[in-house]
């Protein structure tokens, strides 16, 4: 062992080295340490507000698109994920994440297309590197058209 003394009033770090053949070398550091934390908020709140078909040409008839508006509330977010389930929510059929750009509020568009008609779960979910929230919404798509 090897170190300097230390006192319960000093913030002087005492270190010790132990080589243990089986194990490899440890280091033990005893003594004061200061770290800062930062509080973020984080997003707190993800709302659908309106869901809007897209009209399409004939060309386009084999899939039903999808207009999601969505608000926030807190930080803005830097990535959207759109998980369409079935109905009861459990079983995913796919998942479709994109990186966005908010500058000033928290509203935004997302398109997604739907292959057959159905109906659909829907969860969106905003991120950024330290949150993500969650909305969720059952979907009836019928040829072109939803509820």
């Amino acid at each position: 062992n090897t170190g300097a003394p230390s006192n319960s009033n000093s913030s002087t770090t005492v270190e010790s080295m132990e080589n243990n053949p089986d194990e490899g070398c440890h280091i033990y550091r005893n003594g004061y340490y200061r770290n800062d934390i930062s509080v973020i908020e984080g997003i707190l709140e993800v709302n659908i507000i309106q869901m809007m078909s897209i009209q399409m040409t004939e060309s386009q008839a084999e899939n039903s698109l999808v207009d999601f508006v969505v608000t926030c509330q807190g930080s803005l977010p830097t990535d959207v994920c759109t998980i369409v389930s079935d109905p009861t929510c459990q079983v995913s059929k796919s998942v479709v994440c994109d990186p966005i750009i908010v500058t000033d509020e928290c509203l935004l568009t997302v398109r997604r297309a739907f292959e057959e008609p159905g109906t659909y779960c829907i969860n969106i979910t905003l991120g950024d590197d330290t949150s993500q929230a969650l909305a969720s919404a059952l979907i009836s798509v019928n040829g072109g058209e939803s509820t």
